[in-house]
């Protein structure tokens, strides 16, 4: 059917707008019907009586409405009840709004203000520049004989302008209680001696103080929860009803340090305690402030993790054994953005979350980070895996600079120890077992060298081996192969769950909430889930594709073999995966495992290779 010409088209429906995508110069948000194909607005037939309101903006203005990801287009809907349609076209683009009249009036008056938000920026900014280039004109510019000196900044002033800035910024915080610790008895009367050899026999725990200069003595370890908590009987109930017996090696050294308020880096595998060690001091830490939690106006801790099941997770735990009733929240990306606002706004003590989500609410104004003396920055590695270094930049200039810093860390490259320089303060270290990475040591770990083609075979002949009590993660490369292997077995009639970044939230909440109850026994994921994913009768991992690193494999054979109890991980390489080799042959060496001969004569090619 042809289109009518432009002018004699209808407006469109309610329906149309609300399911139209809009494409943002490229950027991909949603928002309301506008279009950037030559000023052409899309439209259908319209349930509207009334006519729109319309009135123009200037073009470069659109981003400054919409916002990212369409969140401030969507709050004026949102709050007016109408909606909103934009035309881009030339250098002025036409904003329609349908709706009541009063309603139409209000979402007119939040987009002019926003226009006149952004233009105050753009004057601001041309103000800043105009100055700039009168001041390089009048002091460091000069013509001689054709030759132009380059301007001189002096870096003295700046820097002691932004440290004038810094203080004016943090001069009205209230002061921060950090030293919460009270050593007992029987740890005060460990020996040196007796703290080396615990040590030595809880994985070999090493510590040390990063602090330049004097060294501080390393608090001796806790060997019992009443050894750190015997001050805070909520806690213990908490503990005894949870049916722990004793703490993990990373408990028992971090808790010392953490109730000291000493910044701490804590680096240990998957599956060892980490998150208790961090949250139960945390509970303390914010409870105990001098300012009231009234009175604080913002939450008092913030867990900054990499996805949003180590997220959900966190904050599980955290009600599991919440102290003194404090509230908790988890934002993350892909749940309902509008619903987490109202949880922040409402009051929160503890709010658990990813980057990209808290960044968002955050240049929104929707959260005040200014109340923060807490700070958690949970699997950090993985977090600059996904590329999350420069949303945890902007995060942590709003929280004030005195807080307390933990992170936690399952490797130590390059890059985590300059986050960790960057943000923590004076942090002793403590880490368990080794630096270099090592697969826990309840796991069996069986390599098959083989070739694309004989994967599915493979694979098959494995499934068709389990037995009733068995449950499986089958680790695939990307999102299109995890889809396609569930389908298949799916058709075979094999009870089949996937986990992917491509599925929606309430998707993958349900394949993990099936995976956890035993409805189904084979989960099959994306490196998505190689971490946070704390289910503990795993009893194999199968590696369908190999990792894009040796840290990823590390991870993914921890999902096994938790808690206590043994597993097995099965490993096909092909001859792609030949780079890698050598290091997963020291991988394997260091479990004490077994390596193939073909393992090792794929290594020395790859070696051969690089040498030519």
């Amino acid at each position: 059917m042809a289109w009518a010409p432009e002018q004699k088209r209808m407006e469109p429906t309610l329906r149309d707008l609300r399911d139209r995508q809009v494409s943002r110069d490229g950027r991909g948000g949603r928002g309301w019907g506008w279009s950037h194909a030559s000023g052409r607005a899309e439209s259908r037939a319209s349930n509207y009586r009334e006519p729109p309101l319309c009135f123009l903006i200037k073009s470069s203005m659109i981003g400054a409405v919409i916002g990212r990801g369409g969140s401030k287009i969507r709050d004026i809907q949102d709050s007016t009840s109408t909606k909103i349609q934009i035309i881009k076209g030339g250098p002025e683009a036409e904003v329609k709004i349908f709706g009541r009249k009063d309603m139409k009036a209000k979402a007119k008056v939040a987009i002019e203000t926003l226009v006149k938000k952004q233009e105050r920026s753009y004057s601001s900014e041309c103000n800043v520049d105009s100055a700039a280039s009168q001041a390089f004109a009048g002091k460091g510019w000069s013509r001689n004989n054709d030759i132009t000196k380059e301007p001189r900044i002096d870096w003295d002033q700046v820097k002691a302008g932004v440290t004038e800035w810094k203080k004016r910024k943090w001069a009205d915080l209230p002061p921060i209680k950090k030293n919460l610790y009270i050593e007992s008895k029987a740890t005060q009367s460990l020996s040196e001696a007796q703290v080396e050899i615990w040590r030595k026999e809880n994985f070999n725990i090493r510590c040390d103080d990063l602090t330049e200069g004097e060294k501080r003595p390393i608090p001796k370890p806790t060997c019992t929860f009443e050894d750190a908590f015997q001050q805070y009987p909520e806690i213990m109930q908490s503990i005894r009803r949870a049916g722990f017996q004793k703490p993990t090696p990373i408990q028992s050294q971090a808790w010392p340090i953490i109730l000291q308020g000493i910044d701490l880096i804590g680096i240990a595998q998957t599956g060892t305690g980490k998150t208790l060690s961090y949250l139960m001091p945390g509970f303390i830490h914010i409870h105990s402030q001098p300012v009231s939690r009234k009175q604080r106006n913002g939450p008092g801790m913030l867990v900054l993790t990499p996805t949003r099941e180590l997220a959900l997770q966190v904050e599980a735990e955290c009600s599991k054994y919440l102290y003194k009733g404090l509230k908790s929240v988890c934002i993350y990306g892909g749940g309902n953005r509008k619903g987490q606002i109202q949880d922040v706004t409402k009051g929160v003590d503890i709010i658990i979350a990813t980057p990209g989500r808290l960044n968002d609410l955050q240049m929104n104004n929707f959260v005040n980070l200014r109340s923060i003396t807490y700070l958690v920055l949970d699997e950090a590695d993985k977090m600059l895996d996904l590329g999350f270094e420069h949303q945890i930049m902007k995060i942590l200039l709003d929280v004030r600079p005195d807080r307390q810093t933990v992170m936690t860390t399952a490797s130590w490259p390059d890059s985590t120890r300059r986050l960790a320089q960057s943000y923590l303060k004076q942090p002793m270290i403590v880490y368990v077992g080794t630096l270099d990475l090592v697969a826990v040591n309840t796991v069996k770990q069986s390599i098959i060298v083989t070739t694309e083609e004989e994967k599915r075979s493979l694979i098959q002949e494995f499934l068709q081996s389990l037995s009733p009590k068995d449950k499986v993660i089958v680790f695939v490369g990307r999102k299109l192969v995890a889809d396609d292997l569930s389908s298949d077995l799916s058709i075979q009639g094999i009870p089949v769950q996937s986990l992917h970044g491509d599925r929606e939230q309430c998707d993958r909440d349900q394949a993990l909430e099936d995976f956890r109850s035993g409805r189904v026994k084979i989960l099959i994921a994306t490196d998505l889930a190689s971490r946070g994913l704390d289910v503990t009768d795993v009893t194999h991992v199968y590696n369908y594709n190999f990792p894009r690193n040796i840290e990823e494999y590390v991870h993914r054979v921890g999902r096994t073999g938790r808690a206590g109890k043994t597993g097995e991980s099965i490993t096909l390489v092909t001859q792609d995966d030949w780079k890698i080799a050598d290091e997963l042959i020291k991988i394997l060496q260091r479990a004490n495992q077994i390596v193939p001969p073909n393992l090792r004569s794929m290594a020395d090619r790859f070696k051969k290779h690089k040498q030519n």
